[in-house]
């Protein structure tokens, strides 16, 4: 099975949350020669040529996104977004609670590669555990002398804030993320401008997610070649894929991009005993499903893309022929629904409204014309909004309803039946 350990090597096999253990297996090697003997612009070519994109949903290519900051701008930031909230994603706070040096090491590299002296990290609220082994191993490191004032010798200072979230899934966009940071009402801004021109504090800032910082260590280590050498031509390297649902070994799974929907199944146990699939959810909450007509894709991310769906964060969730579409549909609204952050119209009305709906298919008591609303309503509000977060309604919900439409107008009551 094409399973490659790169960032979860060691996990459950060592104590990597040691920094002895880690230094032992190589860890803060890059950060001592990055300090030493690089300048920030090697990260940078590293980054670009190793064909690195976001891993936290957006993809974008990571050394492009750290070209944008202007050259004459200082003080800027770099922020690491720990804020995993989307629907069926967990490989982030796996790595914060499992291998808290790996994390420390790739926010050290990226600092430097941008030249920040100040890095942050926003930890979700509900990862309480993994911000006590973070702040643990963030003191160990300071101790070992790799952080703070002339590090390792060097003039290059660089400190880490650790700052805890409340819990808000609009936090893991990268603009409400930054006014909960400074202390604001966590809802995103409207851009222009970008972060990289004007974030934290209105200086130039870089948000990268866990687990694209977290690759900056390999990379720099075998080579940014031995990264684009893996995946496929647009979709380069590696990816911690979350797969949860009806498989037989649930969990985070570390491999190629590219790898084909079935083989993601296969290597998760495949289905329960007796069951049949129906659809899969690639990309979290936010995507829309694919069907068991796409079990050979590639899952990359054109790939999932040109099916109509998305890879996003590498959410990979598996539905047998026992799912209730209409109960999972109206789940899954009425979280995005509660999420707002209510600043934009359609997300804030909208969504209220199609958690009503289906909360009435979901007791059997939907009222003709609900089907027909339901479709034309979710597509009205998407393309609206100032984050994706209110676009997040309709992917999974329009999937679910054109494929599977009996099962939404079955529990449509009969004209004069009692309420």
């Amino acid at each position: 099975m094409p399973v490659t350990k790169v960032l979860t090597d060691g996990i459950g096999e060592a104590d990597l949350r040691d920094i002895g253990v880690y230094r032992a297996r190589g860890g803060y090697q890059q950060w001592e020669r990055a300090v030493r003997d690089l300048k920030p612009l090697d990260i940078l070519d590293a980054a670009e040529k190793s064909g690195l994109r976001g891993r936290g949903g957006a993809a974008f290519p990571t050394g492009r996104k750290w070209s944008f900051l202007p050259s004459d701008r200082y003080p800027r930031y770099l922020v690491c977004n720990c804020d995993e909230a989307e629907p069926g994603t967990f490989k982030d706070h796996m790595l914060l609670e499992e291998t808290p040096h790996l994390v420390l090491e790739g926010m050290l590299l990226g600092a430097y590669a941008i030249a920040s002296h100040h890095a942050f990290i926003y930890i979700r609220g509900e990862f309480k555990r993994g911000y006590e082994v973070f702040c643990a191993a963030l003191e160990q490191a300071r101790q070992a002398g790799y952080l703070g004032t002339n590090i390792l010798g060097s003039s290059y200072d660089l400190e880490v804030t650790v700052h805890r979230g409340a819990g808000a899934y609009i936090c893991g966009e990268e603009t409400a993320l930054l006014n909960s940071l400074e202390g604001r009402r966590g809802e995103p801004r409207l851009k222009p401008p970008f972060p990289a021109v004007e974030g934290l504090y209105r200086k130039p800032t870089i948000v990268n997610n866990v687990e694209t910082l977290a690759y900056l260590v390999p990379i720099l280590q075998r080579g940014p070649e031995w990264f684009a050498s893996a995946g496929t031509e647009r979709s380069k390297g590696y990816k911690i894929v979350s797969v949860s649902g009806h498989v037989q070994r649930p969990g985070n799974y570390e491999m190629a991009l590219g790898t084909s929907v079935r083989e993601i199944i296969e290597i998760a146990g495949g289905l329960r005993p007796g069951r049949t699939l129906t659809a899969i959810q690639p990309g979290g909450g936010s995507s829309a499903c694919i069907f068991e007509d796409d079990l050979d894709l590639p899952y990359d991310y054109e790939s999932m893309a040109k099916a109509g769906s998305m890879l996003g964060s590498g959410a990979f969730l598996v539905f047998d022929d026992t799912t209730d579409f209409v109960n999972a549909a109206y789940n899954l609204v009425r979280f995005f629904a509660h999420e707002s952050c209510g600043q934009c119209t359609p997300c804030r009305e909208g969504g209220q409204w199609m958690e009503r709906v289906l909360e009435r298919l979901v007791h059997h008591r939907g009222i003709p014309g609900d089907y027909e609303m339901l479709m034309r309503v979710s597509g009205a509000i998407t393309g609206l909004n100032l984050c994706p977060l209110g676009d997040s309604i309709e992917p999974f919900l329009k999937s679910v309803m054109v494929r599977f439409p009996e099962a939404f107008k079955s529990r449509i009551a009969a004209v004069g039946a009692p309420a």
